[in-house]
């Protein structure tokens, strides 16, 4: 069984960043990627990035080039740094693990309004 616990949400100024963070415990042997996801009020939760297990990436298109996400493996804990954040990405940011099973974190909110 997986525990993720993200952090590292809060508010933020359009054209700010933030730093997400998820804390992983638990049994890790070998997993098949990671994530983030974004769920705004009244909408589907939707992928923003994704690590796989191999090391390649792929985002939204959306935050290419805005969002990086990566991870410390010494620390077992995944990122999401985003920077030049729009109104828009508000919402619940999810992270995701993803092996024989899958499981998700709590949520980190994120409010980007001035």
């Amino acid at each position: 069984q997986v525990q993720l616990v993200e952090s590292g949400g809060g508010l933020v100024q359009p054209g700010g960043s933030l730093r997400l963070s998820c804390k992983i415990s638990g049994t890790i042997f070998h997993f098949y990627a990671m994530g983030w996801y974004r769920q705004a009020p009244g909408k589907q939760r939707d992928v923003v990035a994704r690590i796989f297990s191999v090391g390649n990436t792929n985002y939204a298109d959306s935050v290419r080039g805005r969002f990086t996400i990566s991870r410390d493996s010494a620390k077992n804990t995944l990122y999401l740094q985003m920077k030049n954040l729009k109104t828009e990405e508000a919402g619940v940011y999810y992270c995701n693990f993803r092996s024989a099973s899958e499981s998700w974190g709590q949520g980190t909110q994120v409010t980007v309004s001035s």
